[in-house]
């Protein structure tokens, strides 16, 4: 593959066992990309690992002091303790929840509709509006508001915003998998080949990996201690998908949700596939990954993207160290990207007449 193939996010070797994991997204001022809500996954699957996982981070890190648990830490393990160990309800007629998190209007619904077509009750749409009410061009997303409030970029309210988009999904007993999307957002590949994807596994999907840069750990607060170490702290993407049960666990927690909303970090554990469902080009070394213009989305970009199967990440450091590893879906080798951001929204009329041509999976 070409250049394009400075995409790729973070992963880890990831077999079809339940257990997620999180990370941070900081950026200078704010610190926080990714939701602090990842973090309690994030913490339950450092304390209580999966059976077949084994993360190489903790063959290196310094080892750490056991101590006894604060009162709120005892009662929060607990209440992930029993989430975790409860069967997951068992639905029959799973649906993926899509939760689109934008500032107004959804530039790519006409292209969102010929996704959807044809798989009713196999999918729920919920959008979270934070500036203006959305003027929806199609019917599949009429009705489809929840209760929004203003959301800053990098700001804990977005990480707010995020968890309410969770909590009225969580409402509906058939959500099975929660996949959080922007405006900007657009499919990679066939409504059935996602599904099946994201339903076929018991992995939540939340890019992370350690960063000792200026854009990584450095961020660290030791405000964040007990609960959160610098050992635990990771970087990563924003655009998770996850299953319910972890979806369950980001609702329920307040104590690490707490210190992510004062000290604005984030941390990860071991037992997700660290790396994102979607796609996004941080190859120019800006703030804000690359965004496509009409005249960038051709065929070529988008097969390219799609054909990605190697995870990808860069420190922020002067050392800029590379770690790539495959996406492993169930223990095999699969394309990493089932969505890609960002594009602007005079793309759509390519990405309308391609649609059916680059998403033949």
């Amino acid at each position: 593959m070409k250049s394009h193939q400075l995409w790729q996010l973070g992963i880890k070797d990831m077999k079809a066992v339940p257990l997620p994991r999180a990370r941070a997204s900081p950026k200078k001022r704010v610190c926080i990309l990714l939701a602090a809500f990842v973090s309690v996954a994030t913490v339950w699957a450092y304390l209580y690992p999966p059976q077949h996982y084994t993360s190489p981070m903790r063959d290196w890190l310094p080892a750490e002091p056991i101590r006894e648990l604060t009162d709120q830490e005892r009662a929060s393990h607990v209440v992930f303790k029993q989430i975790l160990s409860t069967p997951p309800v068992k639905s029959r007629k799973s649906k993926i929840a899509f939760m689109f998190l934008t500032p107004g209007t959804l530039p790519f619904e006409r292209l969102w509709e010929n996704f959807f077509e044809g798989h009713e009750g196999r999918y729920t749409i919920y959008v979270h509006a934070s500036r203006e009410k959305p003027e929806h061009v199609s019917p599949l997303f009429i009705g489809r508001d929840i209760h929004s409030e203003k959301v800053v970029w990098g700001k804990i309210s977005m990480v707010d915003a995020e968890r309410r988009l969770l909590a009225n999904a969580l409402e509906d007993i058939d959500n099975q998998h929660f996949v959080l999307l922007s405006d900007s957002c657009v499919p990679l590949h066939n409504f059935d080949y996602m599904y099946d994807y994201l339903i076929g596994t018991n992995i939540s999907f939340i890019d992370s990996f350690y960063d000792p840069g200026p854009h990584g750990n450095f961020r660290y607060s030791k405000n964040m201690l007990p609960e959160v170490r610098e050992s635990d702290f990771r970087k990563g993407s924003q655009w998770f998908s996850v299953k319910r049960q972890h979806a369950l666990l980001i609702i329920a927690d307040s104590l690490y949700y707490t210190k992510f909303k004062f000290y604005c970090k984030m941390m990860d554990p071991s037992g997700i596939a660290n790396w994102s469902v979607t796609h996004v080009d941080w190859s120019e070394g800006k703030w804000h990954p690359k965004a496509y213009r009409a005249n960038d989305v051709t065929y070529e970009l988008l097969k390219n993207i799609t054909s990605i199967d190697t995870s990808y990440h860069v420190t922020s450091d002067s050392k800029k160290v590379v770690t790539q590893k495959p996406c492993l879906w169930n223990g095999v080798k699969r394309p990493c990207y089932l969505f890609a951001r960002k594009f602007y929204p005079e793309s759509i009329n390519n990405l309308m007449n391609l649609f059916s041509n680059y998403t033949i999976f």
